[in-house]
């Protein structure tokens, strides 16, 4: 699956800062931390200053709160563990907002959308996980890299948290995402394919917003 063609800002960009803040969206093992890191160097050359992030971040109270549930030491329920993804996202709010304001390109692994994908696919409400996260900085650009829980599965078999092991549940959080994509207008790809090919794409769907 390869869509450029009608990619957009999403609905709820906010254009009053300088810097732009592109986010990758997908299942584990679709490539996000390599596309955005080649998406990085990328644009390193054509001279923007660029920062990497990757949510959740484990090395802050809530993040290693996270790591522990994801790794079975902690029960909490799916209400819960999305409010904890949602705050950890809002330990980095100020941050985020300095360096969009400084002109930062920020490229994010995982971001809003992950809660909305995971939290739907439990049963929670995707308005709710869009409300509780509107004070956010919200993206400007989000890709889409599309695989099937199959082949997450194939791409790594050792050392999965309990929600990479639980392949109807990655389903239905496939479903939510290509929701989320058709809706808002994001560059679709089929992450499957060569990663030299999929970061072409990439360059093409993200380029145009960054007058690239």
């Amino acid at each position: 699956m390869t869509q450029l063609v009608g990619f957009q800002a999403d609905k709820f960009s906010r254009h009053t800062m300088s810097g732009r803040l592109v986010v990758f969206e997908g299942l584990d093992q679709s490539g996000k931390q390599t596309q955005a890191e080649m998406l990085r160097d990328w644009l390193v050359s054509t001279g923007r200053t660029v920062r990497l992030l990757s949510f959740p971040t484990y090395e802050t109270p809530l993040g290693t709160e996270i790591g522990r549930a994801l790794h079975g030491e902690r029960e909490y329920g799916p209400d819960v563990m999305q409010l904890l993804y949602v705050a950890n996202r809002f330990e980095w709010k100020g941050e985020i907002e300095r360096e969009l304001a400084a002109g930062t390109v920020l490229v994010c692994d995982r971001y809003l959308a992950s809660s909305i994908a995971y939290g739907e696919a439990q049963g929670l409400d995707p308005r709710w996980l869009e409300e509780i996260q509107a004070p956010l900085p919200q993206p400007d650009a989000t890709v889409l890299l599309d695989i099937a829980p199959a082949e997450s599965l194939a791409r790594k078999r050792a050392g999965r948290d309990k929600y990479e092991r639980d392949l109807d549940l990655l389903s239905r959080v496939r479903t939510s995402y290509l929701r989320q994509a058709g809706a808002r207008g994001w560059a679709m790809l089929d992450a499957a394919r060569d990663r030299v090919v999929v970061a072409d794409d990439v360059r093409a769907a993200v380029g145009p917003k960054l007058g690239l």
